[in-house]
């Protein structure tokens, strides 16, 4: 099966990429939009993520890789809402701005640029290899 490829939303001040890194694999809970949701729900062992800081840089870091989905966020009683286990990867040689990304006509279609306040978007191939591009490979 192919693999996704995913944007996650996180502030550097309350969960950052260091903190990823410091943890080695991460729990990806807390959220409550249901489009991010059904995101996070779509998620498959081995899918990349682009690690992106809001609000402080707004900005595209790293990556990361999904390591294990289909788990109930232990930040909810109820059970409702879905949570997954990551892993970082590696960060970019250079982060790719919010600005930037607004910028260039071949990222115009994103979902990072199209829905700014969604917190777990889907990117697409074409999307992924362009913002590898921007980083510097």
């Amino acid at each position: 099966m192919a693999k996704s490829y995913w944007l996650m939303k996180t502030e550097p001040d309350a969960y950052g990429w260091d903190d990823l890194v410091a943890e080695g694999e991460g729990t990806w809970d807390g959220v409550r939009n249901h489009r991010a949701a059904g995101n996070l729900r779509a998620m498959k062992p081995g899918d990349e993520v682009f690690f992106y800081h809001s609000n402080i840089g707004k900005e595209i870091v790293a990556i990361a890789e999904i390591t294990q989905s289909g788990i109930a966020d232990p930040s909810d009683p109820e059970g409702k809402w879905a949570a997954v286990k990551l892993k970082p990867v590696r960060k970019l040689k250079r982060a790719v701005t919010l600005k930037e990304a607004k910028a260039d006509p071949a990222l115009a279609d994103m979902e990072l640029v199209k829905f700014s306040r969604l917190s777990v978007g889907v990117v697409t191939p074409q999307e992924w290899e362009h913002v590898l591009k921007l980083a510097g490979g």
